[in-house]
Formats: C-alpha cells, sequence, structure tokens
C-alpha cells in the first residue's frame, strides 16, 4: 500500500471519497469526487467492448472538453447493461455534482464500477452529494479517500504523484487507479484518473492520453476480459501556468505520463485477484510489431502457462506451443525462449537446464519469459499474473 507521504495534488484540485451505501459494508467508501476549481482541458480512452456501461457512454461524448471541472465516481455498480434508465442515472449523476459547483452538467464527468445489470441507486448517490462535498480536501488523506472509494476487489488504493521540472517551471502530476481482475488490454474493468495543474491545448491533450495508455494499460492482463467499464481520464487546469510549447518540455511531459501510467498499471498486476507472480512476456524479433504483440497477448492469456508459473514450474512446452498457434511463426525452428534469464528452448530445440535452479528463480514472485523470435524487428511487451485457485474462488462468488 503506498505511503500517504509520497503523494499529493496539484495546485487547484481538491477530492473527496465517502460511504453512500453502494456497498454493504458501511465502512467501505464508494462515491468519490476529483474536482479543479477552474475549468480543465480534459481527455478521455475507453474501452473497446462495444457492451459498455452508461458512464461511459456519457463520459465519451463530453471528451475531449476545455470546460471540465470534476469527474464522479462510484464503486459498488458498474451501471452498465442498465439501458435507458442506467443512461438516464449517469446524467443524474454529473447534474447533481454540477449544481454543487454552478456548472453544466456537461462540465462534469462520471464513472461506475462494480456489478453487471444492477440499477443504480442514483436516490442514495444523489442524497450523500452534500456529504461528499463537507469531506472535500486537498491533503493526502482526501486523495486516498477518494481512491478507496473508486476500489472494489482491490486490496490497496492505486496512487501515485510526481513533480516534472519544465524549462518553463515545475509542475504536478497525480494519477489514480483501480483495478485487480477483468484485466485485458484495450483496457479493462480498471478506472484511473490523471491530474495536473499544466497548462495543455485541447489537441495536446487529446495526442498525449492515447500514447501513455497504448504504452501502460493496454500492455497488462490479468485474465484477458476487457470489460464493460474501463476509462482513463486527464484534467489539467493550467493553475501552474507552465505550458508545453518547447518540443521538449512536451515530451518531457509525455514521458512523465506514460511513466506514471504504466506504474499504476504495474500496480494493478501485482494486486491482481489471487496473483502471486509479475510476469513479464518480452517478444523480440517478430516479423512485425503487430505480430509480436498478438504473441504477447497470446502467452500472458494462456491458462495453462498461467498456472505453470503459479506452480514455479518451468513448462517451455506451454509457451512455445502458445506462440505457434498464433499464426505468427511457421515452426518451432524460429523460437527461443528463456526464463529468469535461463536458456530452456532455443531455436526449435530444447536446452539442457537445471529445473530445480530455473523454479528456485521463478519462486521469487518474478517471472521474466523473453520470447526471441528470428524474423525481423517486430517486439513487444506486456505485463501478467499467474492464475491460482483464490482467483477462481473470488470470481466464483462475486455476485453470491
Amino acid at each position: 500500500m503506498p505511503n500517504s507521504s509520497t503523494y499529493f495534488l496539484p495546485q487547484g484540485f481538491r477530492t473527496a471519497g465517502i460511504h453512500c451505501g453502494i456497498k454493504s459494508n458501511q465502512s467501505a467508501r464508494d462515491l468519490a469526487v476529483f474536482l479543479s476549481e477552474s475549468d480543465c482541458i480534459a481527455a478521455g480512452v475507453f474501452t473497446t467492448n462495444k457492451v459498455c456501461g452508461a458512464p461511459v457512454q456519457i463520459s465519451r461524448e463530453r471528451v475531449p472538453g476545455e470546460n471540465v471541472r470534476a469527474i464522479v465516481i462510484n464503486s459498488g455498480n458498474s451501471n452498465a447493461c442498465t439501458g435507458e434508465q442506467g443512461l438516464a442515472d449517469a446524467r443524474t449523476m454529473t447534474a447533481r455534482i454540477a449544481e454543487e459547483i454552478n456548472s453544466p452538467a456537461e462540465s462534469v464527468l462520471v464513472c461506475s464500477t462494480g456489478v453487471i445489470g444492477v440499477p443504480l441507486p442514483v436516490e442514495r448517490i444523489c442524497d450523500h452529494v452534500p456529504e461528499l462535498f463537507e469531506n472535500l480536501g486537498e491533503t493526502p488523506e482526501h486523495l486516498q479517500h477518494a481512491a478507496q472509494a473508486m476500489m472494489t476487489t482491490d486490496t490497496f488504493p492505486k496512487i501515485i504523484s510526481r513533480y516534472v521540472n519544465l524549462d518553463g517551471g515545475t509542475i504536478t502530476l497525480t494519477g489514480v487507479a483501480k483495478g485487480a481482475a477483468m484485466i485485458a488490454p484495450n483496457m479493462a474493468t480498471m478506472l484511473g484518473v490523471v491530474m495536473s495543474d499544466v497548462k495543455l491545448t485541447p489537441a495536446q491533450a487529446e495526442d498525449l492520453l492515447p500514447i501513455a495508455v497504448n504504452q501502460s494499460f493496454n500492455c497488462i492482463s490479468v485474465e484477458g476480459h476487457t470489460s464493460t467499464s474501463d476509462t482513463v481520464l486527464l484534467m489539467a487546469n493550467g493553475q501552474s501556468n507552465v505550458g508545453l510549447d518547447d518540443k521538449g518540455d512536451l515530451a518531457q511531459f509525455q514521458a512523465a505520463v506514460t511513466t506514471l501510467c504504466t506504474d499504476l498499471a504495474h500496480m494493478i498486476i501485482r494486486d491482481a485477484e489471487g496473483a502471486e507472480h509479475f510476469i513479464t512476456v518480452d517478444v523480440e524479433g517478430a516479423r512485425t510489431f503487430e505480430d509480436a504483440e498478438k504473441i504477447a497477448h497470446e502467452v500472458a492469456n494462456d491458462v495453462l502457462v498461467k498456472t505453470a508459473v503459479t506452480g514455479n514450474d518451468p513448462n517451455w512446452g506451454r509457451i512455445v506451443s502458445a506462440c505457434g498457434r498464433t499464426g505468427c511463426i511457421e515452426s518451432e525452428a524460429e523460437v527461443s525462449l528463456a526464463i529468469n534469464n535461463h536458456a530452456v528452448f532455443k531455436k526449435g530445440k530444447p536446452v539442457n537446464f537445471d529445473e530445480n535452479v530455473v523454479s528456485k528463480a521463478m519462486k521469487t514472485g518474478e517471472v521474466i519469459l523473453d520470447i526471441t523470435l528470428n524474423q525481423g524487428n517486430g517486439r513487444w511487451r506486456i505485463w501478467t499474473c499467474d492464475l491460482t485457485s483464490e482467483y477462481v474462488r473470488l470470481n466464483s462468488e462475486y455476485t453470491t
């Protein structure tokens, strides 16, 4: 769990997180707001699942935007597959928050996460908005409370704050995310909020965020299930008065946002339901980047590969087989594989290795699968986790 002394809010932002009664546990926060005291440039990246929640549809209509003031998030109910009533409820949530800040409803974005197909208790949410605003603040504790209110099966809030020194001055960048399962590229049942006091143009925000997401949240997978709710939103209010007019500053800020999102993505994998191993799948030497990505995803999402890692079993056959069924290789002769820097398969042939040594290396909980092909320059990296009996238990009991 992050140390609260290591995170902070950018200038002009306040947050809050309270319990409004969606979750049965009275001590569990389930309603959050991220608020800027001035208008923000905002951008968003959303799930590619055609079955998407009402909040995704409403927020997608409102970004990119130049006058966004707040994001309201509830957990415990995804407001997905709830029809026209779900859309009306999502709009009601934003209108109620907008009323508190004397702004148009369109200036508020909305996210929901939790159980699918259950009507949202929107009246309960709206009744607790005054309490939500009474708890607004700018301390690390206020930020932590908001992050906790986004959580479903997460075991800790995921928060990162950084200062970024640019030629024009120093800006602050803070990100919050939730997610522990139903995680897959493009994206997953995850939510992310990135806040900054940098001055952005709408075009800069719209370019920056997808690049960061593609190299971070789109490179993680727990079980390959793309969800209905996943959303990453960026808000920048410009209160630092530091812009990105210089190309070097723009590149530096892009790198900072990408690194922040990558670190949050790693937190999601390390908190994956029941996970005991953090797995990095590296593919190099494919014909194209698209082929490398396809192979990496196939290996990362393979149940037999995941369970072998759970047992610290260097079963290279499962990994090589997963590469073969992608259609991206002609034969196993094009494949070499190392597990935690121990060669186990080279150009189509097994390598003599000490299984006990490799197994011991896997028991550290950090597993690197290096897949090298001899086809071209395509490469891709994806982060995933193992699959344990605890994951099965948690997901077999999710709604019952």
